[in-house]
Formats: C-alpha cells, structure tokens, sequence
C-alpha cells in the first residue's frame, strides 16, 4: 500500500482531487487531499498574512501529525511550489515528489519568477479585501481557464472555486537543505500542450529516467483525465 498527498493548486481545494482520490482508494492505497488555509473549505481561515510558508506548513504538519512515511507528495500547479517546500521541512518521511502539470521552483524563486506573465496577468482581475489582495476570482464557466470542458465538470467546480491570496505567489520559495531535497526521486505528470514551455533539460533527465508522463489534455488533468493521472501515480508507485 503506498500512501499519497495531493496537493491542489490556485484558486482551487483538496475537492479537485475527488476522482483520483477514489480511484486510488479502490486501489487499496492512503490518500490525503487536504485543502490549503483560505481557499476551499478552509476559506473561512483567510487573513493578512496567508502565504506560500503558510501552505508548506500546511501541507508539512499534516504529514508530521499522522505519522506518514514514504510519502508521495503530488502537487498541481502551484502546489509545485508547496510540495517542494513541505518536502524540504520532512524529508525523510517522503518517497518521492510528483509535480502535476506544476511548477518546479529552485531555492529563492517565486511562482512569479517560475511561471511569468501568466500568473502576473491575474493580477488585472483582482480585488483586494480587507486589506488583502486575492486574484484568481471564480467568473462564469470559470473551469474553462483550467482546460475542462464537459459541463457537468463546470457547474461542480463553479461553486467550489474560490479567489486565491496574490501573496502565495509573489513569496520565494526558502530551503533548508537543497542537498536532502534533490537526492529524492521526482517525477512528471504534464500535459503534452505544456512540454514545449518547460525547461528542455528538465524534460530530457525525466524522460530518459521513465519519470515523465504525458497526457493530452487541459490543465486541470485530474479533473478532465482522472483515470489517466491515476494510472501514472500507480506505475509511479510500483517502481
């Protein structure tokens, strides 16, 4: 049995995760699919203050207080950048590192500085509350901006999606011990529309170690190909 924490990205909830969660739990494996502070779920804990530390603690702390080991920590999109935080905090209770369709930060960067334009444009449609600035801002058919399509799938992410705090993404990313962290096996689940906008090198080394998945279709891949994602974290599990 091999145990898997997904985490979730912008503006999104542990509730994305609900059909690999269930495919994997049919799997007889553990799943955890937590929803980071202020977003989903936990929106009512939204304050000044939430970033990215916030969720790597987040995601850190319920992984220290179950007791889990030889973790598969899955991160999509922005939970790149958190999955490799947390990993960095407990090192040695992970197995490996799975970036879904994420961004894959170094020490000191930011998913400002990871992903660029495409991440600072959200900042046109913000609004700030409280003092605190949110992007991300759920608008109609809003799945449609993360690759989904069917409208069932749009209606039930409609009133799950929530705005996401603009701080998350502007804060650097701050390792403990780089050495620890890059000794531990990683592995890509991507889009094959996404390839040609990563790092040539990086998709090269996964290829050619058979840690890199490619599936054709929209960002949100473990809404719109669940049985896909769950094939990959499965095979990734068997290695």
């Amino acid at each position: 049995m091999a145990t898997y924490v997904l985490v979730h990205g912008g503006g999104h909830g542990g509730w994305c995760y609900r059909k690999v969660t269930k495919l994997l739990h049919e799997a007889g494996h553990e799943v955890y699919a937590p929803s980071l502070s202020g977003l989903a779920d936990r929106a009512h804990l939204r304050m000044a203050g939430i970033g990215l530390d916030t969720h790597i603690q987040d995601i850190a702390g319920l992984i220290e207080a179950e007791d889990l080991s030889d973790v598969y920590l899955v991160g999509h999109s922005y939970g790149g950048m958190v999955i490799t935080g947390a990993a960095d905090r407990v090192v040695d209770r992970i197995g490996g590192l799975v970036y879904l369709d994420a961004a894959n930060p170094r020490n000191g960067q930011s998913l400002v500085d990871v992903a660029g334009p495409i991440i600072t444009v959200t900042r046109d449609f913000g609004e700030t509350v409280d003092g605190v600035e949110f992007v991300l801002q759920p608008f109609e058919n809003a799945g449609m901006a993360y690759g989904v399509t069917d409208p069932d799938d749009l209606a039930w992410m409609q009133t799950r999606l929530t705005a996401h705090p603009w701080k998350c993404f502007e804060d650097p990313l701050e390792l403990r011990d780089e050495q620890a962290l890059q000794a531990l096996p990683t592995y890509h689940i991507v889009c094959t529309s996404t390839l040609a906008t990563r790092e040539p090198e990086l998709v090269e080394q996964a290829r050619s170690q058979g840690r890199l998945w490619d599936i054709d279709t929209g960002h949100d891949l473990m809404i719109t190909e669940p049985r896909a994602v769950t094939d990959a974290l499965l095979e990734i599990a068997a290695h």
